[in-house]
């Protein structure tokens, strides 16, 4: 058996002071370092989060994106030496319970993904707003296709990472697309990947994207722009022959 790996759970947060301390309370029960980034929060998350002292908090002073605050997450773990970290939402979408669970499937891969399509629990909530669900599966297989992947849910944020291949990628984009880059730089740096079955959660389902992403259409016009941008740049570094990322160069 390989030896436990050190582990960080991360959780990227903006003005979520309505739930971040239950979901952290059961964060820490089932993660052995956990990391909040606070992504510019200012409805009194940053206090609650001043308050704790069994987690590590990163905070941007202004709104970043997802996207950024899950890169800062990799950026410390890649800092602080970790084997694998985790990401998790602080919306209740995950349950913290399986935490240990993705870690432990990450033994021998690079990305454990969570996948809410692959089993039905009984803990699934209501099904996926449809507009979600529709561009879901559309940039799913889109992304299947372009990259020869075999996903099932491109946009699960829970997963686990392990931290050595996350140094031969170079993300950029700051927001919700982010994954989207991500699934592109890992295809193209022939990083393994294992999806696992997770519940499907919905708890807030007019739960806001921002702005002009809050209309579906937009929204997936938005993606497939991210992909193609992340597909020309592997296409650039690659002419340039540099077909690995160095350490820490996207932090």
């Amino acid at each position: 058996m390989s030896p436990r790996p050190r582990s960080l759970t991360a959780l990227p947060v903006f003005n979520e002071a309505a739930h971040v301390c239950k979901v952290l309370d059961q964060v820490v029960r089932h993660a052995d370092d956990v990391l909040v980034v606070d992504d510019g929060s200012t409805d009194g998350t940053s206090d609650l989060l001043a308050a704790r002292t069994d987690v590590q908090v990163v905070r941007h002073p202004e709104n970043r994106g997802y996207g950024a605050a899950l890169r800062s997450a990799f950026c410390h773990a890649m800092r602080n030496d970790y084997d694998v970290v985790v990401t998790i939402d602080c919306d209740g979408q995950h349950e913290p319970q399986r935490i240990q669970s993705l870690i432990t499937a990450c033994d021998g891969v690079d990305i454990v993904s969570g996948s809410r399509y692959l089993e039905t629990f009984h803990q699934d909530t209501k099904p996926a707003p449809a507009d979600r669900r529709r561009i879901n599966q559309t940039i799913t297989a889109e992304l299947n296709e372009r990259l020869g992947l075999s996903l099932t849910d491109a946009f699960c944020g829970f997963k686990a990472y392990r931290v050595e291949a996350l140094r031969k990628l170079v993300l950029q984009d700051d927001g919700y697309a982010m994954p989207l880059e991500f699934w592109v730089q890992a295809a193209a740096a022939g990083l393994s990947i294992r999806e696992v079955a997770v519940p499907l959660i919905y708890l807030d389902e007019k739960r806001s994207f921002g702005g002009a992403l809050d209309i579906a259409e937009q929204r997936l016009a938005h993606y497939r722009d991210v992909i193609d941008r992340a597909q020309a740049r592997v296409a650039e570094r690659r002419g340039r022959g540099q077909r690995q990322a160095a350490p820490m160069e996207m932090c």
